[in-house]
């Protein structure tokens, strides 16, 4: 399945609010959506704290029937036979790279980058290295309000979007909600005005990051609007925000349950946010550069050990020949030669 769509009217705006950054989508969602009630509004009465999971209204456990986004990985090439070059040399050579690359990570050796994994194709890179914010600038505060009675369990949630500030510095808050502005099918002005606005009577610092989530009646059709404050925004630029934006529209069409798409969202954007993400091809070429030097370190080592082991049997064969008949030899010549 592929994501929905980015629908026309999204964009991205800088600026105002006091110097805060902010930006979104609209439109996404186009496959369809998931349970949940409907009826919330964005407008009087916004709580500072996180809101509780609304007990009333029922949801499907799942979204979808098409089940996640990346297929399953097929089977591996059977192996074939080792051979002695295989078994004895590059086999406890490769073996070792593995181990290395497992325990060590060549993402952490190489200036804290990280690699593309399989099926995060669609996700925006990482390039440059960040620094997280100094925690000084955040007054912490709850981490989200669900308007749409999504949330089953707080902790799972919470648990995602701790990790992301643990990661970056900046505290993000989610609002979830079905009606911005009086309209359950906002512009992106709708959108930027209440982003804004929540801003300001959520948070009392810069330091905050506000992901403004609007879908109504289960259309599969949502639109998401950020604002970051003054200081957050300095490690939160532009990329950083589209890597978050790209993991909402990717675990949006997975099978997890609305609270645990939203924390894996989380949780893999501050990791990514914070490192160098490296190309896909990178760490296959690695391991092919590694295979061609030791199959060329074996091949030297084999030319040598056959040099070595002819000039070996040549001189035990000149040791083991017996002086006598070279003595014999030049006899007979010179006997020869004077008959």
């Amino acid at each position: 399945m592929g994501r929905g769509g980015r629908g026309g009217g999204g964009g991205r705006s800088s600026g105002g609010g006091g110097g805060r950054s902010s930006g979104g989508r609209m439109g996404g969602g186009s496959f369809g959506g998931r349970g949940g009630r409907s009826g919330g509004s964005f407008g009087d009465g916004v709580s500072r704290g996180p809101s509780r999971p609304s007990t009333g209204g029922w949801r499907p456990t799942y979204r979808s029937s098409w089940g996640p986004r990346r297929p399953a990985p097929g089977p591996g090439p059977s192996p074939g036979g080792c051979g002695c070059l295989w078994s004895t040399f590059l086999l406890p050579v490769l073996l070792v790279l593995v181990l290395f690359v497992l325990f060590s990570g060549v993402g952490n050796v190489l200036h804290g980058g990280s690699f593309l994994s399989s099926g995060s194709g669609d996700i925006t890179r990482s390039t440059i290295k960040r620094e997280p914010l100094d925690k000084a600038y955040v007054n912490e505060t709850g981490y989200y309000t669900d308007e749409l009675g999504w949330v089953r369990s707080s902790s799972i949630l919470e648990k995602g979007m701790k990790a992301f500030y643990q990661e970056t510095g900046v505290q993000p808050y989610l609002y979830l909600t079905d009606t911005v502005n009086g309209t359950t099918s906002p512009t992106s002005s709708d959108m930027e005005a209440a982003c804004q606005a929540l801003y300001d009577e959520l948070f009392t610092d810069e330091g905050h990051m506000l992901l403004l989530f609007q879908e109504y009646n289960s259309s599969g059709n949502y639109n998401m609007w950020y604002v970051c404050g003054k200081q957050a925004k300095t490690v939160l630029d532009d990329e950083a925000m589209d890597i978050l934006m790209d993991y909402v529209d990717y675990y949006y069409y997975s099978d997890l349950d609305e609270d645990e798409m939203f924390a894996q969202a989380f949780q893999k954007a501050g990791d990514r946010i914070m490192s160098v993400t490296r190309p896909a091809w990178m760490m296959p070429a690695i391991i092919l550069g590694v295979v061609l030097l030791v199959a060329l370190l074996y091949s030297w080592w084999k030319k040598a050990k056959q040099q070595k082991n002819l000039e070996a049997e040549q001189t035990k064969k000149i040791l083991e020949t017996d002086l006598n008949t070279f003595e014999d030899n030049e006899l007979k010549d010179l006997e020869n030669k004077y008959k």
